[in-house]
């Protein structure tokens, strides 16, 4: 049996029926929205610039590839970012938690524990925003944050907000939930100052383009070309919002990927991605950091590279000139 999200994008006309409790979500949403803007609901500014990257859909976009060229492109202009997250997927016991290279996704987070490695940024995660900020603060000497998926956390004043489109899927069939996939209408959009289309962008919106690195091994070692990995099939892992995008870029790559979807933030277990064979296994760079401690010689992962026009990255350094004007 499908889940209901695959419907979302596709012609599925029993949605509709759904439809009544999709305006009433939408009315929900757009009125909290409007009472933290009248100040009826408490919203925090923290001491340094904030720019919050989010979706309006549910399921992945291409926040995190984002996210970390953001940390990577303002520590080149000077800046000093630390990263703040929701920390899903995360069981810990108590939050905000300090994320670094070492730190447990089980109870930070997989994609917190990606994005703390990769960027080499201090990281606070939790639920509350403004607390991961405040605790950020107090640790590290940062002079702007980035937030990972917090548009809708509107407790967190924001200076600069960047909305993130799956340029596949773009808002599906355009209807909040449960009848699709949106946690905001659509004109939402209208008020972010950039839109960020990981794929083609349309008029207004920023084409981002993910490129594949070099295939690593999860155990440690070289690396090797993609292409290395044609010679015969492989299976291919992606516990992501979209793992077709995932197989897709397999196949454009020239590899002949068995694919083996799973939900997104998945927990993998020991011994479940041993499928009986000597076949090399190609896996994500977040579902990597998920099975470092079960890995074999045959466990490798796909990091990708965030391409954006160099006007997107001047636009950007605007913006946050005219936050000092």
């Amino acid at each position: 049996m499908k889940r209901i999200d695959e419907y979302w994008y596709r012609r599925s006309l029993w949605l509709w029926l759904l439809w009544p409790l999709s305006v009433l979500f939408c009315l929900l949403v757009v009125l909290r929205r409007q009472f933290y803007r009248a100040g009826i609901l408490h919203s925090a500014r923290v001491a340094v610039p904030v720019i919050v990257v989010g979706n309006i859909t549910v399921g992945g976009s291409g926040k995190t590839p984002l996210v970390l060229w953001l940390a990577e492109y303002l520590q080149r202009h000077g800046y000093s970012p630390g990263l703040i997250s929701r920390g899903y997927g995360g069981e810990a016991a108590h939050w905000p938690q300090t994320v670094n290279a070492e730190s447990d996704p089980r109870v930070v987070g997989d994609e917190a524990l990606l994005l703390a490695r990769r960027s080499g940024c201090p990281m606070v995660v939790g639920p509350d925003r403004v607390a991961a900020a405040t605790q950020l603060l107090a640790q590290h000497n940062v002079n702007i944050i980035i937030s990972d998926d917090g548009l809708q956390h509107y407790h967190l004043r924001r200076d600069i907000e960047i909305a993130v489109l799956d340029g596949e899927r773009r808002l599906a069939n355009g209807l909040c939930l449960p009848a699709g996939p949106l946690r905001e209408p659509p004109v939402r959009l209208k008020s972010v100052d950039f839109i960020v289309c990981n794929g083609e962008g349309r008029h207004g919106e920023w084409a981002m383009q993910l490129e594949a690195g070099e295939a690593l091994p999860l155990i440690g070692g070289e690396g090797k070309p993609v292409s290395d990995f044609s010679s015969s099939p492989v299976h291919a892992v992606a516990g992501i919002g979209n793992p077709k995008r995932f197989f897709a870029s397999l196949r454009t790559l020239g590899l002949e990927p068995i694919e083996h979807p799973f939900p997104d933030h998945h927990p993998f277990r020991k011994g479940e991605l041993e499928f009986g064979d000597n076949l090399p296994v190609l896996m994500t760079e977040k579902d990597a950091v998920k099975y470092l401690n079960y890995a074999g010689e045959r466990h490798w992962y796909l990091p990708v590279n965030t391409r954006l026009p160099h006007e997107f990255g001047k636009r950007l350094l605007a913006a946050l000139e005219n936050l000092h004007g």
